[in-house]
């Protein structure tokens, strides 16, 4: 039994097809299936129905790719083990929110790319919750999203926290002291929705703190709340530090409400089965780099 087979079978199943798997291992859709059935022969079983025209497994099937996962998983760790850094060689597929994508990303990746010159890194711009199922379907091998998860199934670790404010067009509030949350729900609220970590997060606080907005607009797109601020139509929760010049060049006005919100925590996750000394590694790279101050940082760390 080879690698490749052991591939060949892993990445047919994965990626729903043989010829998807052949481009993913540079090869010839008859040089896959050639080693599907050198598998099938070696332990004389067959591991695909191939009564039906989609790439099903048998029973049998759905054991050896169990079996699969785990021998490439543990090849990939010791790999990484004994390699040093700068000749560990792989792809690395990290999940991200639109915040990231818009900060500190660019210069999450230049470090990576420091110090590990042969990884590539491949962004994977999302919601929150769309990237925890591909998390959890081997689409991704990392998530950095609004901490809104309480998995046994993720490993965990927090990366930065956003600072959140009450933001809208210049004049649409007129009040001379702070708002009270109640007073603000009487407002149009933009919110993210049910997809989004950010918006589970504050969906929670506003239920903790007895308060249910009567009048909501919903997006699960920052950039579509954003825009939707700017215009007037109504008052949202948007990263405070960030968005600063926004603020300063007139094209929004910070509204003072009380209680504050609650700073929002973000975290780096992976599936705790998946024990890899490059994840981990990665997992500190992303907290030294984790910036929600400014867009489009392109500095390295130091």
């Amino acid at each position: 039994m080879t690698f490749k087979q052991i591939e060949a079978l892993y990445w047919v199943v994965q990626l729903g097809g043989f010829s998807p798997a052949a481009q993913k291992l540079h090869t010839t859709q008859s040089a896959v299936s050639k080693r599907v059935q050198e598998l099938e022969a070696l332990f004389d079983i067959p591991l695909f129905d191939r009564s039906l025209r989609a790439a099903r497994l048998t029973e049998k099937g759905e054991e050896m790719f169990m079996v699969a996962k785990r021998l490439l998983e543990q090849r990939d760790a010791a790999v990484e083990r004994f390699q040093r850094p700068e000749v560990v060689e792989r792809r690395v597929r990290i999940g991200v929110t639109e915040l990231t994508a818009m900060t500190w990303l660019p210069r999450f990746v230049n470090v990576i790319q420091q110090c590990y010159p042969r990884v590539v890194i491949e962004p994977d711009v999302d919601m929150s919750t769309a990237l925890r199922d591909k998390l959890l379907a081997d689409e991704v091998e990392l998530i950095i999203v609004p901490d809104a998860f309480d998995d046994s199934r993720f490993t965990s670790k927090r990366v930065g926290t956003v600072e959140n404010a009450w933001m809208c067009k210049p004049g649409m509030v007129s009040a001379k002291r702070p708002l009270r949350i109640h007073e603000l729900a009487t407002h149009r609220l933009l919110t993210q929705g049910d997809r989004s970590g950010t918006g589970l997060l504050y969906e929670r606080w506003f239920k903790s703190i007895g308060v249910r907005p009567a009048n909501t607009l919903t997006s699960n797109s920052l950039v579509a709340l954003l825009g939707l601020a700017v215009s007037g139509f109504g008052i949202g929760y948007m990263p405070r530090k960030c968005l600063s010049p926004m603020v300063d060049a007139g094209l929004l006005e910070v509204v003072e409400v009380t209680p504050d919100l609650p700073e929002a925590p973000y975290a780096a996750l992976y599936k705790s089965e998946r024990r890899s000394t490059l994840l981990a590694s990665l997992v500190m790279l992303a907290q030294d780099s984790c910036d929600f101050g400014s867009t489009f940082q392109t500095d390295a760390v130091a």
